[in-house]
């Protein structure tokens, strides 16, 4: 059993940028010495998130559409009044969303579907320099 941990840097426009990562976890799964196990994908922060979807133009502008009736950025938040930054909206979709997720792999292949893709999601109200963890536990 071994752990490999690198990470995938990016530049986002924030605003509920949607970027396919998937071609970058494949590649530092297929880089390693491992055959089978699992990869962990997470973003550290509290506005930004990680899922699997059919990533296509279509469903892209589905996801932005649906968190905006979710978490407007119009809507009243606490956060903002305490803080003032005016991200309560994103910190509330990213919640939602979650932080990351786990994807098996079998002789370095992602077990994803067919159609399934791994995106990332910066809700925040403003371009972020992000780094995603990718952690690879198998043998």
């Amino acid at each position: 059993m071994a752990i490999i941990t690198k990470k995938i840097k990016l530049s986002t426009k924030g605003d509920t940028d949607i970027i396919n990562i998937t071609d970058e976890v494949l590649s530092i799964v297929s880089k390693s010495d491992l055959k089978q196990g699992s990869v962990n994908v997470f973003v550290p922060g509290a506005t930004a998130g990680i899922t699997t979807v059919e990533y296509e133009p279509g469903l892209v502008q589905d996801l932005k559409v649906y968190f905006e009736k979710i978490a407007p950025k119009s809507g009243t938040y606490q956060h903002n009044t305490k803080w003032g930054d005016e991200n309560g909206y994103a910190h509330v979709r990213a919640s939602f969303l979650g932080p990351g997720i786990t994807v098996p792999f079998v002789n370095k292949k992602l077990q994803l579907g067919v159609w399934q893709q791994i995106i990332f999601i910066d809700f925040d109200n403003r371009p972020r320099e992000r780094e995603i963890i990718v952690q690879i536990i198998g043998e």
